[in-house]
């Protein structure tokens, strides 16, 4: 289960966080708490997190109620944006038109703000995925804190979907989850995308920054 942090202030003004380590804002807050009340009735069997404090204050939420502490991996962060963190959307594209321009048209090489790139997230999240999937027993749950955009190039990656079209993979509203299940060696794709940007009636996705 990949699920999305909660919202924070920055989430609410459009504002591109990538890896700044923003806090959770009173509404992320609720969000964790009311998900992780879903989550905990699964009975994962390991919590693992972004090490940035909004997917570490949401996966606390979870651990509230199952007891316990998340692992923190920074696999799981957000894709590092550069220059482009703190900015608007409005911003970007006053002063990076060309660069905003191949980002929308979905180049994954392209490094975004002088940062990452979708294709090198991408890597480090399948990573970050497959070792912990591997650890776990038959029909075992593990959730995993992270962010909108690392999550998006996660689930293209895993069901084999080409980076380019990574877009065709809805937003992920904050404190929302989505549900990957390994379907094991024979099969042209190893995962099968089971439920995705779940809760009980999600928010609409605030700005994605994959």
């Amino acid at each position: 289960m990949l699920w999305r942090h909660g919202r924070t202030e920055w989430n609410a003004t459009g504002r591109f966080q990538g890896q700044s380590d923003i806090d959770l804002d009173d509404l992320g807050r609720e969000q964790a708490a009311a998900a992780a009340r879903h989550l905990a009735a699964l009975k994962p069997e390991v919590v693992v997190s972004s090490d940035l404090v909004r997917a570490r204050d949401t996966a606390a939420a979870l651990h509230a109620i199952i007891g316990g502490t998340a692992q923190a991996d920074p696999r799981l962060r957000e894709t590092f944006a550069g220059r482009w963190q703190g900015l608007t959307v409005e911003q970007i594209q006053q002063h990076f038109a060309d660069e905003y321009e191949a980002w929308r048209a979905g180049d994954p090489t392209l490094e975004v703000g002088g940062g990452e790139c979708r294709r090198d997230v991408a890597q480090r999240m399948v990573a970050a995925c497959t070792q912990v999937s591997e650890a776990l027993p038959d029909d075992g749950l593990a959730v995993l804190v992270t962010h909108g955009g690392s999550a998006r190039l996660a689930i293209a990656s895993l069901i084999g979907l080409p980076l380019e079209r990574f877009t065709n993979v809805g937003g992920l509203s904050n404190g929302s989850w989505s549900m990957l299940r390994a379907s094991g060696p024979g099969t042209e794709h190893g995962w099968i995308l089971m439920e995705h940007n779940a809760g009980t009636l999600p928010p609409p996705v605030t700005i994605e920054e994959g």
